[in-house]
């Protein structure tokens, strides 16, 4: 039956990685950093390509990735520049956990579709022995068998679920499962690693579309309903699935664990075995800045750095800088984050306690909880350098080709400096071009677009002034994105 079927690579990119703040964010989470990896690329884009060199035994198409509807254009841009243009993108309008958003994958997926299902926040240090897993686990997914992969591990992790091994398979590489444990004391983390059955659970899953189309309608009808009703009522525009926003808001919410991999050791009559494949790859699920120290190199006294940093008789520390030299003195298992609108210290063994920061601030109503100073657009991104009573300054970059969204302002006027490129400006009935060190005005209620009509990125600085700067005072009349609401 092998023959027949396809792998479709399913990339769960949700997730706003509090615990990363303040580098991850919910406007721009981590599986869109590039937080590891000499090539320079983010995590999504690193899970895009861990199938490459894949055996030719396994056919597989290009990923098919869930996310949030809010990193839409983040999300395909970074998936078109690392060599995936024709990946699907199924746009979830509210979060409901890994369960609903596999359904949507399974719905939308072609029939004869094996999904493997992998979080676009992990890393995978040895991509062979994952390649090895994934071929021990391809013939029992076809046969209509439920895989999980068991990371194999090398501590007594107290922040991971655990999954006990039964007996091996027939074939070698994968064993049935016994059960699960929920994230275990210490003592309890310490007997698993030494008894040598227990394995981390990864969230990484691999089994056919229909099998686990068939195993919610028994286990998760409501879940199964609420996922057909808001694919069946879905809309497409550019290269986005939009399921339908209230029938998928009305889904319950859970994981793929809870909702279905937990209820099938046992249960014979689903027809669809639980196994897992052992999986030794140098995994991580890059969770914490501590994990983060753990997989970034060290120096000869335990500190990993990354930016322009100064560790000076320091040990065992996580130096990170975007902006700025960040130096330390005397200082040890210390974590500081530094970016060009927040810093961030903390003990290193406290890591787990960073979301805590995230929910203060949401508390008091900062903005530096969920966004960046630097905010990506789908035609590129700015920069706002200065803010002050009736006047902000951007540094804004557009893409080669792109465009903003031909628009009118009712409160401020705009003054816009060419720093490097060249501009292409409808500025009402009129349109010209300006060349570097040229210059133009806005005023207040004239409609007006921003274009890059060159092959090199264009830069300019502007200048608003007026009695309200906010990013809703906008109009939109026509946008080569299809965006309706405001935002740039």
């Amino acid at each position: 039956m092998t023959s027949s079927l396809v792998l479709t690579p399913v990339i769960l990119c949700g997730g706003a990685g509090t615990r990363l703040w303040p580098l991850s964010r919910e406007a721009y989470p981590k599986q869109f950093l590039a937080l590891q990896g000499d090539d320079g690329g983010s995590m999504l884009q690193d899970t895009a390509r861990r199938l490459d060199g894949l055996s030719a035994e396994i056919a597989r198409r290009q990923p098919l990735v869930v996310c949030n509807n809010a990193h839409r254009f983040l999300a395909a841009q970074q998936l078109h520049d690392a060599g995936f243009a024709t990946a699907q993108l199924v746009l979830e309008p509210v979060g409901r956990n890994t369960a609903p958003a596999l359904a949507l994958a399974a719905l939308a997926a072609p029939a004869d579709s094996v999904l493997l299902a992998m979080p676009a926040d992990h890393v995978v240090g040895d991509v062979q022995h994952l390649h090895a897993a994934l071929a021990a686990a391809w013939p029992l997914a076809c046969d209509g068998a439920m895989v999980t992969f068991g990371v194999v591990p090398d501590r007594p992790e107290t922040g991971y679920g655990y999954i006990r091994k039964g007996g091996a398979l027939a074939g070698g590489g994968a064993y049935a499962i016994d059960g699960f444990a929920e994230k275990p004391s210490l003592e309890r983390a310490q007997a698993y690693l030494a008894g040598g059955e227990h394995l981390w659970n990864s969230g990484m899953f691999m089994v056919r579309a229909d099998q686990w189309l068939k195993a919610l309608e028994v286990l998760q009808p409501a879940m199964l309903a609420a996922c057909r009703a808001a694919m069946q009522g879905a809309s497409r525009d550019l290269d986005f699935i939009r399921p339908e926003e209230a029938a998928f808001a009305a889904c319950p919410a859970d994981s793929i664990d809870y909702a279905v991999m937990e209820h099938l050791p046992g249960r014979a009559d689903l027809g669809m075995p639980a196994c897992v494949v052992p999986l030794d790859a140098r995994w991580s699920d890059l969770g914490s800045w501590d994990a983060l120290w753990e997989l970034l190199p060290h120096d000869g006294a335990g500190n990993a750095t990354a930016g322009q940093t100064l560790a000076v008789e320091s040990q065992g520390s996580l130096l990170f800088s975007q902006s700025r030299l960040v130096a330390t003195v005397g200082v040890q298992d210390l974590v500081v984050v530094e970016t060009p609108d927040a810093v961030l210290v903390a003990d290193k063994r406290r890591t787990q306690d960073v979301k805590k920061v995230v929910e203060q601030l949401k508390a008091q109503g900062r903005s530096v909880a969920g966004s960046h100073r630097k905010v990506h657009r789908p035609w590129g991104w700015y920069d706002s350098i200065d803010a002050g009573e009736r006047f902000q300054v951007k540094r804004i970059v557009v893409r080669p080709g792109a465009s903003l969204s031909l628009q009118m302002h009712h409160h401020r006027a705009e003054h816009w400096v060419v720093v490097r490129g060249v501009a292409q400006v409808t500025r009402g009935d009129e349109t010209f071009l300006l060349n570097e060190n040229e210059s133009t005005f806005i005023p207040v209620g004239r409609t007006h677009r921003l274009a890059n009509p060159g092959k090199l990125a264009l830069e300019i600085i502007e200048v608003q002034s007026g009695s309200y700067l906010g990013e809703d005072d906008i109009v939109r009349f026509e946008d080569s994105y299809g965006r309706t609401t405001p935002g740039g």
